[in-house]
């Protein structure tokens, strides 16, 4: 199998470090030309400046993904054969708490922008076809406390690319989901090191945290033509998470 993606032109949103990095890093590795796109011009290109000195092929471009005219910009000026629409947030707080413009800043970016990346690549990859590989959770798929916004928007999520998958696929346009399960960062080592943190790690089928290479392989299986006959996939990479009574 040839998970190269050699020659092809990759875009990866909210790429200005944590996953997004990653994910941008190793689609470089793999042969891409990658742009890093993000809302801080400064910090998408300090890591774009990363992988070139790392001997990648890298540059960086300046993305809201709420902000239609932005993600339109983006796309008139470029045209891509991988998308991977990475960029969103999270707020982790008691549903009967949050206030309704927490949970609509929530979706305005974890769904709706990505629903706008991801018409705004297909208009320009009807004529050729390509991969749009959006980035969900298994929240997505089954929830847990105080994370009514980020589920619901990750639900939507997995749904929006088999719904966009069907419409898409007379274009060769292959559209899939990637639903990561708790992958360690330095964002959450903290909560990891605790009690409470260590309580969930031994609930995890295969007793330890995800990495962030945990996810290349099937990053890679999407994003290249080694997964030409697959669209409206989901795939988990999650340590056994969603079939476990965790």
């Amino acid at each position: 199998m040839d998970l190269s993606v050699n020659g092809k032109r990759a875009l990866v949103t909210g790429a200005s470090g944590g996953l997004g990095l990653h994910f941008a890093g190793v689609l470089a590795e793999a042969g891409a030309e990658v742009t890093l796109a993000a809302r801080r011009e400064d910090k998408v290109a300090r890591a774009a400046e990363d992988l070139r000195q790392r001997g990648l092929t890298a540059d960086a471009a300046t993305l809201d993904v709420t902000d239609p005219d932005s993600v339109t910009a983006l796309f008139d000026a470029q045209s891509f054969d991988i998308v991977v629409n990475n960029a969103g947030i999270a707020d982790s707080q008691p549903a009967l708490e949050m206030a309704a413009a927490d949970f609509e800043r929530v979706l305005a970016t974890n769904l709706t922008g990505v629903f706008t990346v991801a018409q705004a690549a297909a208009r320009t990859m009807q004529d050729r076809g390509g991969s749009i590989v959006n980035i969900a959770s298994i929240l997505g798929l089954r929830v847990s406390g105080h994370v009514a916004a980020y589920a619901a928007s990750k639900a939507g999520v997995v749904q929006l690319t088999k719904a966009l998958a069907l419409e898409w696929a007379r274009h060769d346009i292959r559209v899939n989901a990637l639903c990561p399960g708790y992958i360690e960062t330095p964002i959450n080592a903290g909560f990891f090191a605790t009690d409470a943190g260590r309580a969930v790690i031994r609930r995890i089928p295969q007793r330890r945290l995800g990495t962030p290479g945990d996810l290349d392989g099937a990053l890679l299986l999407l994003a290249s033509d080694a997964s030409a006959y697959m669209t409206g996939s989901v795939i988990a990479v999650d340590g056994g998470h969603l079939v476990s009574g965790l």
